[in-house]
């Protein structure tokens, strides 16, 4: 399962490369902050072929094709371009991220970001590693000397973006900057201590699977906005679920817990 799950991140991920920078057609999809281009149907039935072949009778969760219930134990998540608003726009803050659930729980991930040939994987119990290398374990700083993430998409829920902008604020008096890709390469910044943490208002579940466990082997805390922990329950209805999401060192989870709990309570 690993190697399929390594092969299948590097071919799709050569195959976007295929297509950036290059002229391509968009697609609008639930709001003008999320949107599709053919190199995301192409990377997406590159993996999904692979999967099919190896292991057919396993689930599918995909963030173009939706779920594929075989009723198994296993279900394989895939996001097969995070980032597409970059992508589109030529920036190259974008990549793939696949992850393997077994009864609802991420066993293993993977995140590649072509442009840089950087592979990240991890197993549960088993550590995380950047192309082959193990992920250090991340040093426990202060917010004060960190860089953080703050990610947020367009919503119509007024109220919940206005405690979400209390929370930024927060952030902006309290940690050494702000940075921002709204993609995989914030997570990952995460996981390798680049970035202290990241709040992202709106993800799916194919958005952290992957990466929450690349943190959590590297010694980070991904956690629902509410502080609890994040479940993963295999059902059509996962494919519409929104998780809001913070994840960091222990440290810095611990000292933006309270602020995060006054402003979602």
């Amino acid at each position: 399962m690993q190697s399929l799950l390594i092969s299948a991140l590097k071919i799709s991920g050569k195959a976007l490369l295929d297509y950036f920078n290059g002229p391509v057609e968009i697609q609008q999809k639930e709001s003008q902050s999320s949107i599709v281009t053919e190199a995301d149907i192409e990377s997406e039935k590159i993996i999904m072929n692979l999967i099919k072949e190896k292991f057919p009778s396993h689930n599918i969760i995909s963030e173009e094709s939706g779920f594929i219930n075989n009723n198994s134990e296993y279900t394989w998540i895939i996001d097969p371009l995070d980032g597409t608003s970059n992508f589109a726009c030529g920036i190259p803050w974008f990549g793939v991220l696949i992850s393997l659930l077994k009864n609802d729980i991420p066993v293993i991930g993977g995140a590649y970001l072509p442009v840089q040939d950087l592979l990240y994987f991890a197993e549960a119990g088993k550590g995380a590693f950047r192309n082959g290398e193990v992920l250090p374990l991340l040093k426990n700083k202060p917010l004060r000397d960190s860089l953080f993430s703050f990610c947020v998409d367009y919503t119509d829920d007024t109220e919940f973006l206005n405690r979400g902008m209390e929370i930024y604020k927060h952030i902006v008096k309290s940690s050494r900057n702000i940075r921002s890709t709204n993609s995989l390469i914030d997570f990952i910044y995460v996981a390798e201590g680049k970035f202290g943490g990241v709040i992202n208002l709106y993800t799916k579940v194919w958005d952290i699977s992957g990466p929450g466990l690349i943190i959590s082997e590297a010694g980070g805390i991904m956690k629902n906005i509410d502080g609890n922990d994040i479940i993963y329950s295999v059902r059509e209805e996962l494919i519409q679920e929104n998780f809001s999401v913070f994840a960091g060192s222990p440290q810095i989870i611990e000292s933006l817990k309270k602020v995060i709990h006054d402003s979602f309570s």
